[in-house]
């Protein structure tokens, strides 16, 4: 399996929230669904984002962000406009004034939502992933706070796409605007891990190496394997000392620490199952046992598999960000591809 293909194929929209979004200025919105991501992207007019732990960004039309959650975030047509409504994690909307449910009382129509459409009206097209598999988890834990794909860097329809099709009832729409979402997702993604200096993850560009690069797809093709640094050399005609120095330079971390977590991660998603138990999901990720699964779990998650299915399968916040494959410029950072 290719790394990248591996990691961006976890995020699967399912039901995903969806709405155009239509205002006049001025108009300020605070989200605080926390939602684990989030995607926007102007159709008319401008906006300014204001993530709470990174710079602001001025979006322009068919400008794509990706917020990372779960903390909130303000946007609003220009700086200084005071927030009017506050959008919840049940995403019911309530005004600043008076703590006034707005929710159905500024319902337009499918999936439209604020006010009546006419000349100078500010239209927003926005989509919330309610919970990414745990391997999507990953690639989005090493995302920065704010991450923007301008208009101008790409010729992709998608944006005109999703307008297109958002305000339409049909058979299946659900399924169809969860699959645009999901490409509109990867489509910035893929332009964040290509472009220089955009503190994309190690793992991205260590792909590329004649040595670390199979080996990297060996540990993702099969985890299960009773890899050593010994064996693993072996298998991609490199000495173990210099698979070792090179893996740790260019992924930032020794082979058997990317394999730890990668094991984990996969068991994580295995348990998300009920029926799954402890047992089956370490073997099939290449532990022993349950006790050696549990062990490493906690070590590298900070929980016991018992607390992560308690939580329904979600990690915390100082664990969400961290580790060896969520590694890149995952701090409170604005990302402006191109700029």
């Amino acid at each position: 399996m290719d790394t990248m293909a591996g990691l961006l194929g976890g995020p699967k929209a399912r039901d995903a929230f969806m709405m155009k979004t239509v205002f006049h200025p001025p108009w300020s919105l605070r989200i605080e669904d926390r939602a684990p991501i989030s995607v926007a992207t102007m159709v008319r007019g401008d906006a300014w984002v204001y993530p709470d732990r990174a710079r602001p960004c001025l979006l322009r039309p068919g400008d794509v962000a990706l917020l990372r959650g779960p903390d909130a975030y303000t946007i609003a047509d220009r700086p200084g406009t005071p927030v009017q409504i506050v959008v919840g994690p049940d995403q019911r909307c309530r005004t600043v004034a008076d703590g006034k449910d707005v929710t159905e009382s500024t319902a337009l129509g499918v999936r439209t939502w604020g006010e009546a459409e006419r000349a100078g009206a500010s239209v927003m097209l926005s989509g919330t992933y309610q919970g990414p598999s745990e391997v999507g988890r990953r690639l989005l834990g090493a995302l920065p706070a704010l991450l923007v794909r301008p208009a101008g860097a790409t010729d992709s329809p998608l944006v005109r796409l999703l307008a297109d099709e958002i305000g339409k009832d049909e058979i299946g729409q659900g399924l169809v605007l969860d699959r645009l979402l999901d490409l509109l997702l990867v489509d910035v993604l893929r332009a964040w891990l290509a472009a220089p200096g955009s503190g994309a993850p190690g793992w991205y560009s260590a792909q590329a190496d004649p040595v670390v690069g199979p080996a990297l797809r060996l540990l993702h093709d099969r985890p299960a394997d009773p890899w050593t640094v010994a064996s693993l050399a072996t298998a991609v005609g490199a000495s173990r000392a210099g698979l070792a120095r090179r893996f740790t330079e260019l992924v930032g971390h020794p082979p058997m620490a990317y394999l730890a977590e990668w094991r984990v991660s996969l068991a994580a998603d295995l348990l998300r199952d009920p029926d799954t138990t402890l047992e089956t999901a370490a073997h099939r990720v290449g532990y022993s046992g349950a006790f050696a699964l549990s062990a490493a779990f906690k070590r590298i998650r900070g929980m016991s598999p018992r607390h992560f299915r308690e939580e329904g399968g979600e990690v915390s916040a100082q664990v969400r960000g961290g580790g060896v494959l969520g590694e890149g410029s995952s701090s409170g950072e604005t990302v402006v591809l191109g700029a």
